[in-house]
């Protein structure tokens, strides 16, 4: 079932598992994607939608570590919090809970893939723990801040915040 698309990013549910994929391209070496999920201080800059202040609390980006943020913006706020499983060289497996549904953990699986030509293609699935929880996920507008936080990156790629 495909939920949303356009010409760089598209955002899938498997129709018989708890299962979201997302797909996109970037202009930036494996490297620079990488350092751009791992650093947290480039990652608090473009992570979610447009308007949202991203607050890194806790940032162990190694096997084992853990991570947590609170994004906010006009007064409300939303944790975020997990574990990172493996940090690779072109994958990261990391667990991803929102702490307004503590008891819905999701295991995140980023891969990136060489496209050659200083692009990259960022494979993201992640395995919600029901097909309710999937769906809640996709029901709140999920696709917005993924949108509007990978042009934030493609921003970050762009000017050069990003070092190879």
């Amino acid at each position: 079932m495909n939920i949303h698309s356009h010409a760089t990013a598209s955002i899938e549910a498997d129709p018989s598992l708890p299962i979201i994929r997302i797909t996109r391209d970037f202009t930036a070496t494996v490297a620079q994607l990488r350092k751009a999920h791992v650093d947290q201080d480039l990652f608090a800059r473009w992570v979610g939608p447009d308007g949202m202040d991203t607050r890194i609390t806790a940032w162990d980006a190694r096997d084992g570590g853990e991570w947590r943020y609170v994004a906010g913006r006009d007064g409300e706020e939303y944790g975020f919090r997990g574990c990172f499983h493996t940090v690779g060289d072109d994958v990261i497996v990391q667990t991803f809970t929102f702490e307004g549904m503590p008891d819905a953990v999701a295991l995140e699986t980023l891969r990136f893939e060489d496209l050659g030509d200083g692009r990259t293609r960022l494979h993201a699935q992640s395995l919600c723990d029901s097909i309710e929880a999937r769906d809640a996920w996709l029901a709140s507008g999920m696709e917005v801040g993924v949108d509007q936080g990978y042009a934030k990156l493609d921003g970050l790629l762009a000017d050069g915040s990003v070092a190879p």
